[in-house]
């Protein structure tokens, strides 16, 4: 049986990094699939247990120069945040370190040669002063450099080592063998500060992308008060065991997934769902690990602990989302395979036509081949793609919106059909009541008090929705005597002496009851779509009450909007064809399937995938055949575990109008990819041919190149000021 494991990686740099490690363990034998992740320092490893251990998995990671580890889901927060602050704060260490010789170095090069002061053995303070910083402060470069070599793979680490090393050792030739000849300690120093202080801005950034899963993670609470013997007593949520009772007091979360056994209470379910209205609970709902209890207090019982509490999945979704690749990176990685060589080719060709065509001396050769290699940046490509989904998939989160990974955010956003079901979907899937008509000198409380009371002892849905929506309007229900169900019809009782019925019209022709002043009316409430139930009492027709699965109040915003972004949109049901065409009317959808069998639906699924993307929206439970046939699979969900797993994306508001804003969401993602690719692939193709001439100082490319990957972050992160 495959098992899998998610893998912290310190110490990746680029692309080409994420290249040797998926190369690496794809190769080993019982991994079946390895994806790493730059931005997430994250890799998802699917292996056969029976082959490889976890521990050979780790070593092969660590074999490479990298710092790897196994991620415990139970201390998943802790450990990513010990691990990033510690991670963070070595950074900053080495940054400071190589600072505090870097300064001295630029002083004695740069500032006293402008200022015409002169000082005693300067070349051998300069190469005292680099070393430090060469290969204590670049040590990581040459590590990284000496994996890459040993792999015969090369990355930016193959880059930086060779630029620097070529700058440092050059210069000590020349304070060796030539004497009073300037040297370029300053470049390789200021090289090596440059790109710390770049990666050090990139790893801040990074924390940046990765907030709404700590928000999410942050809002699980640690303490769980339980009845044990019974007695009220205070624990660690991890001591929480299914059946659980818990007790819940106003402004206390809720630690755990369960059912309420007593009391009610107004819920804050933001945290989940991204709705800001409290959500009323009482017995027999179901509560959210994680949620804000408001009002009441409650008790429940534990259903859902651990890994397996809606909280939880939710995180875990996030997660394998943010690791899986989008296809659009497949062009990211395969430039990044070629670029390294490509550069370090154009280097040796910018050096040998400065110093043997050009005639230009030596030093300033290398320095412009320095410069060449020092600007390009795999780094920025590498990180395009995967800091868009990162924050495209925490919008998401935060909207109540979960999106399984890159490759749906990018087939998300060339959607051209989406197909709504329609019970549960468009509509509430609830009967409730549409319309009451009287009929001459009949009150609409006297109509509705009557059909209540008859009503009350049954369990047809019909009746149902009259018994609630007459509680609702606080209509005075009747009692009645002499209940009886008359199958397919309705039902008769007596309400005192007299006798009244409610039903269709063939059992208004059994009781002898003309309908005729209302059959217009009934026969326009049938053509939209709704049951019309009649009200008769000893012969004569007390009015009409017609009853829908009426349609949900973002129906036709969604839909319209849909239409809107150019996708066609199509209703399919179970129902006739006259009921379907009534709800579709009412949600101005144009396009239905009805009387479709939920194992046909697929069938009209790949019938439109014929003609472009489609995505399937429904709740998952009779329609899952038709959202894993669906290129995207919507599923509408109140956290319910058949929606999470049949989904591509799940709608945690039960809001249609998210429909939008998750193919919007995509759209935005995806132009933000695009605009990330641009302007790496444009800055290399740029800076590359500048340096190449001539027209970059080394250090000026250094800089440059630190800070492109910051730029590709921080475009990323500017997704967040976009409204859905």
């Amino acid at each position: 049986m495959m098992e899998k494991i998610d893998i912290s990686i310190g110490g990746m740099h680029c692309q080409n990094c994420i290249t040797l490690i998926e190369k690496k363990l794809n190769k080993a034998e019982g991994i079946t699939n390895a994806s790493v992740n730059l931005a997430t320092e994250k890799a998802s490893v699917e292996f056969d247990p029976d082959k490889i251990t976890q521990e050979e998995i780790i070593s092969i990671i660590n074999g490479l120069n990298y710092k790897a580890s196994i991620i415990n889901q139970k201390t998943a927060q802790d450990q990513e945040m010990l691990e990033k602050n510690e991670g963070l704060k070595k950074q900053k260490q080495m940054f400071y370190f190589s600072l505090i010789f870097t300064v001295p170095v630029f002083i004695i090069s740069m500032v006293f040669t402008w200022l015409s002061v002169e000082i005693l053995y300067k070349g051998y303070i300069l190469w005292i002063l680099t070393t430090p910083v060469q290969f204590i402060a670049g040590k990581s470069f040459y590590q990284g450099a000496w994996v890459a070599l040993k792999n015969k793979t090369s990355n930016m680490d193959t880059l930086v080592a060779i630029g620097t090393s070529a700058a440092y050792f050059y210069s000590v030739y020349l304070i060796l063998f030539s004497p009073g000849t300037g040297q370029y300690f300053e470049t390789a120093a200021m090289l090596i500060t440059f790109i710390l202080f770049g990666k050090l801005l990139e790893s801040i950034a990074k924390g940046k992308t990765s907030e709404a899963i700590r928000k999410l993670m942050a809002i699980s609470p640690k303490i769980a008060t339980v009845i044990r013997d019974k007695k009220e007593i205070k624990i660690p949520v991890d001591g929480v065991v299914l059946g659980d009772i818990i007790i819940v007091k106003p402004g206390e979360k809720i630690p755990v997934d369960g059912k309420i056994i007593e009391g009610s209470s107004s819920v804050d379910e933001s945290m989940i769902t991204g709705e800001s209205m409290p959500v009323k609970k009482k017995k027999g709902d179901t509560v959210i690990g994680g949620t804000l209890n408001k009002t009441g207090s409650f008790r429940f019982r534990a259903e859902k602990i651990g890994a397996e509490t809606t909280l939880s999945r939710i995180i875990n979704l996030i997660e394998e989302a943010q690791v899986k690749k989008a296809p659009i990176q497949r062009f990211a990685d395969m430039v990044s395979s070629y670029f390294v060589p490509i550069v370090i080719i154009i280097a040796m060709l910018s050096f040998a036509g400065w110093y043997f065509i050009a005639s230009a001396p030596f030093s300033s050769a290398l320095l412009i081949s320095v410069a060449v290699l020092v600007i390009a940046c795999p780094c920025s490509l590498g990180l395009a793609t995967p800091t868009a989904i990162m924050i495209g998939t925490g919008i998401g989160a935060k909207n109540g919106i979960l999106i399984k990974g890159g490759d749906v955010l990018e087939n998300a956003h060339k959607l051209k059909y989406v197909i709504f079901d329609k019970t549960g979907t468009i509509t509430n899937g609830i009967l409730s009541v549409t319309d009451m008509i009287p009929a001459e000198g009949i009150s609409k409380n006297e109509l509705l008090g009557a059909a209540a009371g008859l009503e009350t002892y049954s369990e047809h849905p019909l009746a149902v929705a009259v018994v609630n929506h007459a509680k609702k309007e606080k209509a005075g229900i009747k009692k009645i005597s002499g209940f009886n169900a008359i199958p397919g019809h309705g039902v008769f009782a007596r309400i005192g002496s007299v006798e009244y019925y409610i039903g269709n019209e063939k059992l208004m022709k059994d009781y002898n009851t003309d309908i005729t002043e209302l059959l217009d009316i009934k026969d326009k409430l049938e053509d939209d779509g709704k049951t019309v139930m009649i009200l008769g009492r000893s012969g004569k027709v007390l009015g009409l009450i017609a009853v829908a699965d009426t349609i949900k109040d973002t129906a036709k915003k969604a839909v319209s909007t849909l239409e809107k972004l150019g996708i066609h949109i199509y209703m399919i049901t179970g129902d006739n064809k006259k009921t379907a065409e009534a709800i579709a009317r009412q949600a101005g959808i144009t396009n239905v399937f009805a009387q479709v069998l939920p194992e046909e639906k697929l069938n009209y699924v790949k019938r439109l995938q014929k003609k472009g993307l489609v995505a399937m929206v429904g709740d998952g439970i009779n329609d899952a055949p038709a959202l894993a046939q669906a290129d995207i699979g919507i599923a509408m969900s109140s956290g319910t575990d058949i929606a999470m797993e049949t989904g591509d994306i799940v709608l945690m508001r039960n809001n249609l109008y998210d429909v939008h804003k998750a193919i919007k969401l995509s759209r935005i993602t995806m132009d933000k990819i695009r605009q990330n690719m641009f302007w790496a692939l444009v800055y290399n193709a740029v800076g590359i041919p500048i340096a190449a001439l001539g027209y970059l100082n080394p250090m000026v490319a250094g800089a440059a190149m630190a800070l492109s990957s910051v730029s590709v972050i921080t475009n990323s992160l500017l997704m967040k000021r976009k409204k859905l």
